[in-house]
């Protein structure tokens, strides 16, 4: 309900910024609640994500007698600049895991891979228009190919790295249980970045069974330890979801002790909301919203004060940042871009660094970045 609700915001702040404008509402909200999102007075179209594939049609026959006036001069070349860094390739789409808290599998569908040769195709589209990094992005990552003979997802990396000149390459998440000693080796390529996200949700077996996840706690840890023995460098992130239905005390406590264990580079962490549709949602045993938010708090300042220690270990190293725009930071305009191992950082400096790669000494941690002097 947290992300409806932001959803319904931002489509009233577009419409209140661009009266004008035809405003389309697609995804996974539009698939699930077609109606409700119709409903808007600020939503001209929705377009679910089986309906995706049709949207250009669409907006094109709706604004078929309209004229679009198109930017021109500085406006192209900046947006060029913030567009043309980093790029996103879906590889796969869909779910085939049924967890208990999540509506994905309904809204997106099951598992299908999208051909390999087509990816290659899209990134070498994404060289071409300058872009420097590429993040390979899913729902099920760990799973790509398994409706594709030959396929799968180390094969696909392998092509990447083989087939494409993109300087950088970003696999955004991975199921612990889908981290290979294998899949790690492809990481030798100074190309692959060395962060890993791996969703967590709960440090308590108790909690992920009945989340109906499919690892368990040493699982996770052990999937932990094997990234960073074969990676040194790396960073890993994490989701950690707390207050699902029937979460105990002691549990928390379970899930703290792990987190605090694993050290993470970063967490995302929330509260559990009952999404209409799951298996959750018919569960009793809910957790009090006031203990729900002192646990969210609880891990949230763990997740800063290991930010920070992160940032802190990375004082000293030189390490290549994609710098991606001019940004205002401590009364100065300065350049804004995140090392290979996602960090953010920013520097002071004349050149036009916009789009490019650069060795960078990180010279000092603050709260959430550092600031680096590229060489």
């Amino acid at each position: 309900h947290v992300a409806d609700r932001k959803a319904r915001r931002a489509l009233r702040a577009a419409r209140k910024s661009n009266p004008a404008s035809l405003i389309v509402a697609t995804g996974c909200y539009a698939q699930r609640s077609a109606a409700e999102l119709e409903s808007l007075q600020e939503v001209d179209l929705v377009l679910g994500n089986t309906d995706k594939g049709a949207l250009v049609q669409r907006v094109t026959e709706l604004r078929r007698d309209a004229e679009t006036p198109c930017a021109t001069g500085d406006a192209v070349e900046a947006q060029g600049l913030a567009l043309r860094t980093r790029a996103m390739v879906k590889i796969q789409e869909g779910c085939n895991q049924v967890c208990a808290y999540c509506i994905v599998p309904r809204v997106r569908g099951r598992e299908r891979s999208i051909p390999p040769e087509d990816l290659i195709a899209q990134i070498h589209a994404l060289e071409a228009e300058g872009f420097q990094e590429v993040v390979l992005t899913g729902t099920q990552l760990g799973s790509y190919g398994f409706d594709i003979p030959g396929a799968s997802l180390e094969r696909l990396v392998k092509s990447v790295l083989a087939e494409t000149t993109i300087p950088r390459i970003r696999v955004s998440s991975l199921q612990p249980q889908e981290v290979s000693e294998e899949l790690l080796g492809l990481w030798d390529n100074p190309r692959l970045c060395p962060h890993f996200h791996l969703p967590l949700q709960s440090g308590s077996d108790g909690v992920l069974g009945r989340m109906r996840r499919r690892y368990t706690a040493e699982r996770y840890a052990r999937t932990v330890e094997l990234i960073r023995a074969g990676i040194p460098a790396s960073s890993i992130t994490a989701d950690v979801l707390t207050g699902f239905p029937g979460e105990t005390d002691e549990e928390f406590r379970e899930t703290y002790a792990f987190c605090l264990e694993m050290r993470f580079s970063d967490m995302h962490v929330f509260p559990y909301s009952v999404r209409p549709g799951t298996t959750a949602a018919h569960l009793g045993d809910k957790v009090d919203p006031a203990a729900k938010g002192e646990r969210a708090d609880l891990l949230l300042a763990l997740a800063r004060g290991h930010a920070s220690d992160f940032l802190r270990s990375l004082q000293g190293q030189t390490r290549p940042v994609l710098w991606e725009e001019q940004v205002a930071d401590d009364g100065a305009w300065r350049w804004s871009g995140l090392t290979d191992n996602y960090a953010r950082v920013y520097a002071d400096d004349p050149r036009p660094l916009g789009n490019t790669i650069t060795e960078t000494m990180l010279l000092e941690a603050r709260e959430l970045t550092l600031l680096g002097k590229p060489v």
